[in-house]
Order: C-alpha cells, then sequence, then structure tokens
C-alpha cells in the first residue's frame, strides 16, 4: 500500500473539530477519515475535557455498514480506543494528538490494517493514510470518495 491523497476520511474529520451545542461545553466534535481494511470510512468524533470521547463512522462503498466506538487520550500518551461495527468486526487503534482537535492514527481491524486522521482537511490528512495501491482519495463537493488513480 501506499500513502496517496486522503480526503476521505479527512473530510469528516478534516473538515473541523469544533465544539457542538449538543455535546455540551466541555467537548467537542470533529470529522474522521478513515481507511479500514482498504475501504473509506468517514464519520464523526465526540471528545470531552477529560480525555474521554466517542467516535462514528460508516463505510463509504456500503453505507449501511457503521462501526462505533470509544477512545480514551492525554497529551503526553496519545490515545487509544476500539470500534465494534454492524458486521460484527472490530478494530483496536492507537492515535497521536497533534493539537488537542487534531490528530492522526493507526489500528488492527477484524479484516486488515487501519489508518485514520481528525480535525484535518482532506489534503493535511494525505501523509497519516494508508491507501490501497492504485487507489487515491477525490473530493467532490462535500462527497470524498476512493478511486483509481
Amino acid at each position: 500500500m501506499h500513502r496517496g491523497v486522503m480526503a476521505g476520511f479527512a473530510t469528516v474529520i478534516a473538515l473541523s473539530a469544533t465544539p457542538s451545542a449538543d455535546a455540551g461545553l466541555l467537548s467537542a466534535t470533529g470529522n474522521v477519515i478513515a481507511i479500514l481494511a482498504g475501504e473509506l470510512f468517514i464519520g464523526e468524533a465526540e471528545g470531552h475535557l477529560g480525555g474521554a470521547g466517542t467516535l462514528t463512522i460508516h463505510s463509504q462503498k456500503e453505507p449501511r455498514l457503521s462501526c462505533a466506538g470509544d477512545f480514551t487520550s492525554s497529551p503526553a500518551l496519545g490515545g487509544s480506543g476500539q470500534l465494534t461495527c454492524t458486521d460484527g468486526t472490530r478494530a483496536t487503534f492507537h492515535f497521536k494528538r497533534l493539537t488537542v482537535f487534531r490528530g492522526h492514527g493507526s489500528g488492527s481491524f477484524s479484516r486488515g490494517p487501519m489508518s485514520f486522521a481528525y480535525g484535518l482537511t482532506a489534503e493535511e490528512a494525505a501523509p497519516y493514510l494508508t491507501l490501497p495501491d492504485g487507489k487515491k482519495l477525490l473530493q467532490n463537493g462535500t462527497k470524498l470518495t476512493l478511486v483509481d488513480s
């Protein structure tokens, strides 16, 4: 696999990390762009002041396939978490915070490797994502897709 332009996961994570009215004063939400076993997933993470948070992503290829989980993080140690998907697959991951609202990570998914970025634009996320050979991320308006390069 090669590192390519990561527009998918980065679009969701990368669009922005902003405080959410629904999330409360001491939490923030941000877009997530992920590559799980060669497939593009996008979604949203919500982090709380104490370092804990939740994550929900869905497959761009099969929108009914979604994954949800939780994570913990600290500035010194980075973070880790786990996901469970609607098809029964699971993932564990770790990440490095670039700032309180931005970062990247990798992990192990039931069907293969996982890489992701959050709080970054698709372009900013590109160096942190591991795309399948011969694929690149393409942003068409607000939609991010994985296409042949």
